[in-house]
Formats: structure tokens, C-alpha cells, sequence
């Protein structure tokens, strides 16, 4: 049985959240297919609004303190991604955009996301396409097809509606088809390491 991480990152500001269940359910479709396909799958959860004082001070500072740095390699590291944030002004909130400005150019290549929103109109689903989907597009990412919005309409009795569970159940098992068809995640890059090996670095050498 093959591990499998996977980072579900909320940019919720309320508590309770429509963005984080959103995000969990997401996350529950994506683990429940991967686990059909043999995969063993270790979901960890980022709420950023838990981490909003250290994403300001590390757009000001340029360095993060170790809960921060936890939370990004834990999003760089893992096989695949999903990414739910409320949709404010048309767009993502400030403290999503604000996160994935923290992240490292290239970090994300070839890493498969799964967006989603929230809204308080189903007008606001268009920010899918043209904030989020262009957002991890220039990150390199490879989004999967279908992107969830949810509207205040589409929850019942706590849970989501029939449309809005076959939306999810869809994406799910795009993302968990992704995430499946790839070797498994080495974890974050270490900016630290070497390379070239020191040998290859003496061979360029005129001795």
C-alpha cells in the first residue's frame, strides 16, 4: 500500500467555517477514492486564519517562524493539494493570496490541485476560473478539471446538496487520479542542499 499526503489548505475567517467544510469534504472524496485505488492516505489540514499574525510578519520579515514553516512544507511536500477560500471582491481573500505568496517559486510544479470557493451568491463561482485556476496555472500546478463552488443554497441540514455532492465527488476522484498516477512525494525541497556534488564542482576545475 502506497502513502499518500495530502495538504487541504482553508482560508476561512468565521468559525464554524462553510470554506473549511467545504475543504473537508473535498478532502474526504479525494481520500475515499485514493484508498479504492490501494493508497494509504495521511490528510493534513491547514487552516490559515491559525497562522494570519505569522503570514503578515513573514511578507515583512522574510522569515518564518517554525509553525509557519511547518505549514509550508507541509503544503510543498505533499502529493497533491486542495486550496478553499471565500470569495471576497470577486476573488480570493487576502490572507489565501498572502499564503501562496509565502510558497517558493517552483515549489508547486507539476503538484495536482484541486480548488474550490465559497460564496455568498453563485455569481461568485466565476472566480474559479479567472482568480484561482490562473493563480496555481502561473505556480505551474496542474489543476484538476472540475473547480467546487458552494453557495449558502447548496448546504442542507449541515451537509451538502445533491448538485453540490456530485461536484465534489467528481473533483475528488479527478484529484485522486492525479495524485495516484505519480510516484509518491519526497517531501519539501531543501533549499540548503547541494546540486552538484563537490567532485563534479572540482572536475569543471583547470588543475
Amino acid at each position: 500500500m502506497t502513502r499518500r499526503t495530502l495538504a487541504v489548505v482553508s482560508a476561512g475567517l468565521g468559525q464554524p467555517s462553510s470554506t473549511r467544510l467545504l475543504a473537508d469534504q473535498l478532502a474526504a472524496a479525494t481520500r475515499d477514492e485514493l484508498a479504492r485505488r490501494g493508497d494509504d492516505v495521511d490528510v493534513r489540514p491547514v487552516e490559515l486564519r491559525e497562522h494570519a499574525h505569522d503570514i503578515v510578519n513573514h511578507l515583512l520579515t522574510g522569515f518564518a517562524p517554525p509553525a509557519l514553516r511547518d505549514v509550508l512544507d507541509t503544503v510543498t511536500g505533499a502529493d497533491g493539494l486542495i486550496a478553499v477560500t471565500p470569495i471576497f471582491n470577486a476573488s480570493y481573500n487576502g490572507l489565501f493570496k498572502s499564503f501562496f505568496d509565502l510558497v517558493d517559486s517552483g515549489a508547486l510544479a507539476d503538484r495536482p490541485v484541486l480548488v474550490g470557493a465559497t460564496g455568498g451568491t453563485a455569481r461568485h463561482s466565476l472566480a474559479l476560473e479567472h482568480a484561482l485556476r490562473p493563480m496555481f496555472a502561473y505556480l505551474r500546478s496542474v489543476v484538476v478539471p472540475t473547480a467546487v463552488f458552494a453557495a449558502p443554497e447548496d448546504w442542507s441540514d449541515g451537509g451538502a446538496d445533491g448538485a453540490l455532492r456530485a461536484r465534489i465527488a467528481r473533483a475528488g476522484g479527478e484529484l485522486a487520479d492525479q495524485i495516484h498516477r505519480r510516484p509518491p512525494a519526497v517531501g519539501p525541497a531543501d533549499p540548503f542542499a547541494l546540486t552538484t556534488s563537490f567532485e563534479e564542482l572540482l572536475g569543471g576545475r583547470d588543475h
